[in-house]
């Protein structure tokens, strides 16, 4: 750990959404006179709460955009934020990524403390290229563009206008009537805009594919890895990935789609078929509002931890409908003109996690708030870590942290399912998905490497290829009847948003689930003091170490191949059948 700790060189308050505001801040660090390990160590710390101080004002405009992509202000706010302060930061942040590179060696600041540090800049500092900032820039207002067209989304459903995630909860009915008059209205709905939904998406391969070739590579995805710092797997481990979840999982869905046909008592299985209970119970409902959420999640964490009570308390009630104002920390419940999923951003510089949700009192919003509380926990482990960089984990083990919370709070549902049998239900739900949701990672990331394997593909190549992997991996395809719903088919890949805003990122949940799954693991082999103690040690690490270290210090192995995936998948199943039906 570096022996310095704080530092006054960026002032208590900065609008770092104003070039004005942190240009002259920038040329300070460009200029200065590094001499002496102790000077470089300075000059790191004072980079870092920059970059904090500048992460924040771009986090706040995108968490209010977000919040309302229908208020032009907040639109405006973060439209110039991405076009007149982030390309003129860039090029700069180049340059002294080359001073830190250069400097780290001289002064011999490359290992243990500063081994990923200086990986990562390297790499930076390789891919940069000054034609690709306005590029990117143009990609972060096509996804704003996707964000607005998606939170604009409604349909009148009984008598009301109602957001897509309001629609979720009628595909849950045990009228069977009822979820597919649902169903298909959000499906006609999102086919009105499919036109522009793929526009914008060729025009993101286009543009992609121009940022790789700008920077020597012959397409994306080898410019996607080393940007995204995947320096412990290959595209190729990711393949063996995918046969992994084709060989264990599929026998896994196709038992459960199996057993929900016979229980449904349906010749074949519909789209619609899919979210209602298989007993055909009526809908989970496990809260009324963002505020009981909030107080119910609050009662789960005080019996789980402690120490995760008091995290959790500290981020508000849930009453919260305004984005950042008045230093809020969560934003929950769905209305029209948010935008769809929900996330978990850290504001660096004030230390502040903010929760994003669409929650419409489905059982799927407490797997979110659990899943995003998850990674706020994470947040709250490292905020006392000096070097920014270093306050968040490679996506590939940051989802642990979230997805360990799922399976970790199980036990304490009660809280949201008085009743046992509901209580039940839930956890069964929550062990199904934990590896029925292995085959649509598989998907959207073998989707991925196709789209950009082969960049100049034409609609018709894409979606014969989406019908393929669908085919392939889930009970989407070919256990599934789609007569007479081919464009809606064609279409689904557009829902997720991550293909749009965030290339490649998708595998990380499946590198990820089979880590949280260990963290269970040992929680019922060991005890679940073991478990969290693994869970802090390994989280309190941020990203200050390589990514298969980060898996050994909660005594994981770093590993998503043929092994890994078998056993666990059969590890699940057992539980599973411990649990009444």
């Amino acid at each position: 750990m570096t022996t310095i700790q704080t530092t006054d060189f960026v002032p208590e308050v900065l609008d770092g959404t104003k070039w004005e505001n942190i240009e002259p801040l920038l040329n300070k660090l460009l200029e200065r006179e590094v001499n002496s390990k102790e000077e470089l160590e300075r000059w790191i710390l004072d980079r870092s709460e920059l970059e904090a101080a500048i992460g924040e004002s771009g986090a706040n405009t995108y968490i209010d955009m977000t919040c309302d992509t229908g208020d032009e202000d907040k639109q405006a706010a973060y439209t110039s934020f991405i076009t007149t302060v982030v390309p003129k930061v860039k090029p700069v942040s180049f340059e002294l990524d080359k001073k830190m590179k250069a400097l780290c060696e001289q002064h011999g600041l490359t290992g243990e403390r500063y081994e990923v540090l200086f990986r990562d800049t390297a790499a930076d500092v390789d891919l940069f290229r000054p034609e690709n900032v306005s590029i990117e820039t143009e990609l972060a207002q096509l996804d704003q563009e996707y964000d607005k067209i998606c939170g604009a989304m409604t349909v009148e459903h009984d008598g009301e206008e109602k957001t897509m995630p309001m629609m979720g909860k009628y595909f849950e009915s045990a009228d069977r009537t009822v979820r597919e008059e649902a169903w298909r209205k959000v499906a006609k709905r999102r086919l009105e805009d499919a036109e522009k939904i793929s526009s914008i998406y060729d025009e993101m391969v286009q543009k992609r594919q121009k940022v790789a070739a700008n920077a020597g590579f012959e397409n994306f995805i080898g410019y996607a890895f080393k940007s995204k710092h995947r320096f412990d797997y290959t595209p190729e481990m990711c393949s063996e990935f995918h046969d992994a979840v084709e060989k264990h999982v599929m026998p896994f869905v196709a038992k459960l789609d199996a057993t929900r046909k016979e229980q449904l008592d349906l010749e074949e299985l519909r789209p619609w078929d899919l979210a209602v209970d298989p007993k055909n119970r009526p809908a989970l409902e496990p809260f009324q509002g963002g505020k009981d959420l909030v107080g119910k999640s609050q009662k789960v964490f005080d019996k789980l931890s402690p120490e995760l009570s008091q995290f959790f308390a500290s981020m508000g009630d849930g009453s919260n409908t305004s984005g950042t104002a008045n230093g809020a920390m969560l934003d929950l419940d769905s209305r029209k003109g948010k935008a769809p999923g929900g996330y978990l951003y850290f504001r660096d510089r004030s230390k502040l996690p903010f929760i994003f949700m669409n929650a419409a009192g489905q059982h799927r919003d407490v797997e979110t708030m659990v899943h995003e509380a998850g990674h706020a926990f994470h947040a709250m482990y490292c905020k006392d870590e000096p070097y920014v960089w270093y306050r968040s984990a490679p996506l590939e083990y940051a989802e642990v942290a979230s997805m360990s919370m799922e399976l970790l709070t199980m036990p304490y549902w009660d809280a949201f399912y008085p009743n046992e049998e509901d209580a039940n239900r839930a956890r069964r739900k929550q062990l199904e998905g934990s590896i029925g949701l292995l085959p649509w990672i598989a998907t959207i990331d073998a989707f991925q490497h196709w789209v950009y394997a082969n960049p100049t593909h034409s609609r018709e190549e894409r979606a014969q290829a989406w019908l393929d992997l669908e085919n392939r991996f889930g009970h989407q395809g070919h256990r599934v009847s789609w007569d007479g719903l081919d464009e809606e088919r064609k279409h689904v890949w557009q829902r997720q948003g991550h293909l749009f805003g965030v290339p490649f990122y998708y595998i990380e949940y499946g590198i990820a689930q089979l880590g949280a799954l260990g963290i269970w693991l040992i929680s019922l082999e060991q005890g679940e003091e073991a478990a969290l103690a693994a869970y802090k040690k390994s989280m309190r690490l941020g990203g200050s170490k390589p990514l298969p270290q980060l898996f050994e210090a909660a005594g994981l192995p770093f590993d998503f191949g043929d092994e890994t995936v078998g056993r666990l998948v059969e590890r699940v199943q057992t539980e599973m059948d411990k649990l009444p039906e």
